[in-house]
This record gives C-alpha cells, structure tokens and sequence, in this order.
C-alpha cells in the first residue's frame, strides 16, 4: 500500500493523482442521501473478520477465480494454463457441466505458487480469471462520474468509499476537490483510521462522512479488526468538533458486537459528538460477500455466525434511539 510518509505529501496536490480502484458502481442507494455512483479505491488498513469486500482490503492487485464462468480448459486450448509463468494453473478433476453437456475440466489455482502476475486473466476468454482492480487517475474517473450527472439533480451524489479511501489520500482529495468544484454533493465512507490532518483538509470537500464505528472496546477492536480503535474514535471526535456532518455506520455481529453493553457504550458515544451526528445506521451482519472470499483462495473466518434475527435488531434501534440519536436500519 501506499506509504503515508513523504510520497504522499509530495503528491498530494497533484491534481490528476493516479489511484488504485476496484469498482464504481452505479445507483448506489445505501451510500449516503439520494441516487448515487461509488468509486471504491483499494486498499484498507483495517482487515475486519466480517468484510464483505475482502477485494478492497490489499492495494495490491490480485488474482480473482470465479469458476462458474470458466467453460474448461478443453475449449480454450488450456489458454490460462500456457499463460502462468508460475505453473500455478493446472486442470481440475472432471465434473459435471452445469448446462448438462458432459464432463469438463475446469482450471484450478495453487495459491502457494501464485505470484499475482496476472498473465493468466489476459488468457482467459471469459474472464473468469480477472484482476480484483486497476490503475486509473482523477482524470480518468472523473470523467466516467460525468456520465451519471442526470442522477444526481435529485439530492443523490457521488460517494468516495473503499476499501479506506484516505490511504490513497492524494488520489481521493483531488478527486473530491475536482467534484466539489462541480457542485455535486460528495460523501466520503472512511473507517476514521487516518491522520487527523488529512482528515482536516479534506473536510471542505466532502459533504457528509460515513463513519464506521465498529467497536467501543479497544482490545476487542484490535482482535476483530487488526488495529485498536483510539485513532477512529479520536478523529469522530476532531470532525464533529469542527462541524463536519455524520453518518455512523454500526454493524450488529453476533458473537461479536452484539453485547448490550459494548452497544450502549456505541450509542452514548454517537449522542457525545451531538449535532454532527446527521444519522445513525444499525446494519444487521450479511453473509452476501462469503463467496468473495472464495474467489481469492482466502479462507472465510466467520462461517458459523448468522445475521442477526428482525426482533433483536428492532430492539438495538429502539436503544439508540433512546439516547436521542436519529436512526435507521440498513
């Protein structure tokens, strides 16, 4: 990833900073007011137990599989497995093809001899081998954005989110900076795990944060996360006081953040930063991104937790609601 030492300041007004992205998704409806487009940048200091988009977390691109496309190395002259320099590709057992035409042989990837260097999803006719991103600039993303104007006449906008989108700071501050100079309401979705001061210079060009708050106890933040929460909390603190605007993101795990306890110590530290806390959303853990994880060769940790049922979440609402804050599910 990149380094948040001297290269970063060097650059950091370079208005058409290069960046890493693996997505922008349009009719965004979760990612803040309105109809909106999401550029998700690479990259995350946080390596959270329950990630949905394990794709964001390196910022190094890497080797995606997604098997139910590849139609078996007999069709395409064993293409994938010419293009590995590595011999990390070799022929899978025969199985049943799903449109019941016989046998065939798909690719299979050794992960312990994968280098990443993508020669493979170049040979590949489907794409089922790809790269779980790409390089692009400021210039180049903000152009494709422009498409999606018409959307955005209605209170939408467009949403900077990541992976952590201030570990590419230069690429993120530019490009928000280019947007706001356009009129368009942006959001940026951060996990607060950055410099203050980064923080601080941007904050004129992002209309709304969505702020994770993933939990209150530090141990345990650092156990589920990678990384203590002090700098998130402390940086909640530094915007609020400033007059930055807040969405806080709560995340509801069983067996892992669903304590009363540790929620009432979220809830009372959302009323603490007072008028800066525009909303409060209470997401029930989801299990759409296990999959993902497959595509990668990583192994998923939390196969045995289920999404929390309707009732309880209803009663987590009423809780946060208790302590004056404006809140909503999803």
């Amino acid at each position: 990833m990149m380094s948040a030492g001297a290269s970063q300041s060097n650059t950091a007004h370079a208005e058409n900073a290069a960046g890493r992205i693996y997505d922008i998704q349009g009719y965004a409806v979760h990612d803040g007011p309105g109809i909106r487009t999401t550029v998700y940048t690479k990259g995350c200091p946080l390596k959270c137990l329950w990630c949905h988009s394990p794709e964001s977390q390196r910022y190094e691109l890497e080797l995606g599989y997604l098997a139910v496309k590849c139609i078996g190395t007999d069709l395409c002259e064993n293409a994938c497995i010419k293009a590995c320099p590595q011999g990390a590709i070799s022929r899978d057992e025969p199985k049943a093809a799903l449109d019941g035409s016989g046998m065939i042989q798909k690719a299979t990837i050794d992960r312990s001899k994968c280098k990443n260097c993508l020669s493979c999803t170049g040979a590949c006719v489907t794409k089922a081998l790809y790269a779980t991103g790409w390089e692009t600039t400021v210039d180049e993303v903000y152009d494709r954005l422009s498409r999606d104007r018409d959307f955005f006449k209605n209170g939408g906008g467009i949403t900077i989110s990541g992976g952590e989108a201030m570990a590419q700071f230069p690429f993120t501050l530019n490009l928000a900076k280019r947007l706001k100079g356009d009129g368009v309401h942006i959001c940026l979705d951060t996990t607060g795990h950055a410099p203050a001061e980064r923080y601080e210079e941007i904050m004129p060009y992002i209309d709304l944060f969505l702020y994770d708050i993933k939990h209150m106890d530090s141990a345990k933040h650092k156990r589920f996360t990678g990384v203590g929460n002090e700098l998130i909390l402390e940086n909640a603190r530094f915007l609020a006081k400033r007059g930055a605007a807040l969405q806080i993101r709560v995340v509801v795990i069983p067996k892992l953040t669903d304590n009363e306890a540790d929620l009432r110590k979220t809830a009372e530290f959302c009323a603490s930063l007072g008028e800066a806390v525009k909303l409060v959303q209470v997401l029930p853990y989801h299990k759409t991104g296990r999959m993902k994880y497959d595509r990668l060769g990583w192994r998923y940790k939390l196969t045995n937790v289920e999404p929390p049922d309707d009732g309880f979440m209803e009663e987590v609402l009423e809780m946060f609601r208790s302590y004056g804050l404006n809140c909503r599910l999803h």
